[in-house]
């Protein structure tokens, strides 16, 4: 596969991560993080990183509303539901695991 190609797939790819994740709002950004180690907000710090890293002049609310796909307070406050004592204590225990979103390639 020739770099190009890789590119494109790749962001095919994010794109169709993006579109599942906007789709399914049922599903907690905490248990994301205390299943694999990352959430909406890790992508939304990865994206904006990305961009700077390019030039591009976005902050993280810009870049969690590409995310979200609308603004996150309007997301928190439609789909948000508390976390409950155990998925706090998981994911306080589990922050070692947590994805690093200081961006870089």
């Amino acid at each position: 596969m020739d770099d190009q190609t890789r590119i494109e797939t790749e962001a095919a790819a994010f794109r169709g991560l993006i579109r599942h994740l906007q789709q399914r709002t049922d599903v907690q950004n905490i248990d994301l993080m205390n299943l694999a180690g990352f959430c909406r907000n890790c992508l939304a710090k990865w994206y904006r990183a990305e961009a700077e890293h390019r030039g591009i002049d976005m902050d993280y609310e810009q870049a969690r509303e590409r995310v979200y796909g609308m603004p996150y307070p309007d997301w928190k406050r439609r789909y948000q539901v508390e976390a409950s004592e155990e998925q706090k204590q998981l994911f306080e225990s589990t922050q070692h695991l947590h994805a690093d979103t200081r961006g870089g390639n």
